[in-house]
């Protein structure tokens, strides 16, 4: 039976500046496609300028107008995090959506970033904790909405606080998750401390559910040379319309969470499908590894430490 069309309608967005972490493929290609077709002039920071200036080519094919252009950002280097946020805050504009999707998801072997952390703590969480706190002034300035996309790994397993870089043992799955859980703890977080000290920043929480994304796919430079046995099946599945999603239906949460007038902050948005792995997208009930304010000013604090980057205390 063919698929049900799933779609949202996304407001205009003209005159607003959007920053898409992780958009020269798959969700985030999707992401910053759709914002640039709304008006919106869209920032892709990436790694690799040649995958960025192939997705502005199909994001033109789609919006043959869009104002859309690169940054260079590697999130597994604070150091360029840092140049990244230099660079804009010389620039000065504003920023009013700033969505945080890109992501590296259980390389096989233990691997560190520049910096020395687990690679995918130090990538999926820290990497963007720190890519806020130096576009901060540029946030408040466009009261900007926030949305951080985390995952179903983080409704599993929990942070590994005695050894948070996984140096004793390592689980790829389990540090996955923690860096899932860390990340939506301080997103969070962000949303509680804009509303404390009047910030003006909304900050929300976005997941795909499961769809055959890249994250799975082979990544050679992740030690992984063929594509998984999950992603295979999880292709085969998507492609007969079983319970998960598509890449197209998967960029719909954090769009809906980060353009939608009645999307509001510390929520989740997700697939609302059985189990939560596809369909439309809607609220939902918000993982239990979230729920502790405590874990989530905890990370916050270890986060400032291992980053040196300190958001303001008011």
């Amino acid at each position: 039976m063919p698929r049900r069309p799933i779609d949202i309608t996304v407001p205009d967005l003209s005159g607003k500046r959007a920053v898409v972490t992780g958009a020269s493929d798959g969700i985030g290609l999707g992401l910053a496609t759709r914002l640039a077709a709304a008006g919106a002039e869209v920032l892709l920071p990436v790694r690799n300028p040649r995958k960025g200036e192939a997705a502005i080519a199909r994001i033109r094919e789609t919006a043959p107008h869009a104002d859309v252009s690169l940054g260079e950002l590697d999130l597994s280097s604070l150091d360029s995090v840092a140049a990244l946020g230099e660079a804009l805050r010389e620039e000065g504009r504003p920023i009013h959506i700033l969505v945080n999707n890109a992501g590296v998801m259980t390389p096989p072997d233990r691997q560190t970033t520049a910096d020395g952390f687990e690679l995918q703590f130090g990538t999926n969480h820290l990497g963007h904790f720190a890519l806020v706190a130096h576009l901060l002034p540029l946030l408040w300035a466009g009261r900007a909405r926030v949305t951080s996309q985390i995952s179903v790994a983080a409704n599993q397993n929990s942070i590994h606080w005695e050894d948070l870089n996984w140096e004793r043992s390592y689980d790829g799955r389990r540090a996955y998750s923690q860096s899932k859980i860390a990340f939506g703890l301080f997103g969070l977080e962000l949303d509680r401390r804009s509303r404390a000290h009047g910030w003006g920043i909304t900050s929300n929480l976005s997941h795909p559910g499961v769809a055959p994304t890249s994250l799975l796919a082979a990544r050679p430079e992740l030690g992984r040379d063929r594509d998984t046995l999950g992603v295979r099946l999880i292709r085969a599945l998507s492609a007969r319309g079983i319970l998960l999603g598509t890449v197209e239906t998967a960029k719909l949460p954090a769009l809906y969470a980060a353009t939608a007038a009645d999307a509001q902050g510390a929520l989740l948005y997700g697939p609302s499908g059985p189990g939560h792995l596809g369909g439309p997208p809607a609220e939902q009930k918000l993982y239990s590894r979230l729920g502790s304010a405590e874990d989530a000013r905890r990370i916050w604090r270890v986060s400032e430490e291992l980053t040196k980057v300190p958001f303001p205390s008011s």
